[in-house]
């Protein structure tokens, strides 16, 4: 899939578009999400143009891949997640109902969040 310049998060990279800004770094920025989906709900994007975890992997720089996950950490701490704990969840293409093309994390907390996939609990095998 081809990155589009005009996707919303490139945008806010650009500071075409205001974020609630909670961490930034030369490779990647976070920011609280418009439509949350539990009390605490960042995201966490690359600066780079990817459009997936696999584009990610493929493509960015040993410093963009540092910088990116640093990122992370450092808004789960900033958030005050990382104890109790926090959900990291990407989603890649339509089957995963990805939104916006650019690759971006979601760090989900502030409650206890159930299951990952609906419809029931995993088995204790499968539980991480």
């Amino acid at each position: 899939m081809a990155y589009d310049d005009q996707n919303v998060f490139a945008r806010i990279v650009r500071g075409e578009l205001p974020c609630n800004k909670i961490y930034e770094n030369d490779h990647a920025l976070s920011f609280h999400d418009i439509a949350p989906q539990a009390p605490v709900h960042a995201l966490v994007i690359p600066k780079g143009r990817y459009v997936s975890m696999a584009d990610f992997a493929a493509g960015a720089s040993a410093d963009e891949q540092a910088g990116l996950f640093r990122a992370i950490g450092g808004t789960a701490e900033a958030l005050g997640v990382v104890e109790p704990g926090y959900r990291l969840l990407t989603n890649t293409g339509p089957d995963a109902h990805q939104e916006v093309m650019h690759l971006h994390f979601h760090i989900l907390a502030g409650k206890r969040l159930g299951p990952m996939i609906a419809g029931g609990p995993m088995p204790p095998s499968h539980r991480g």
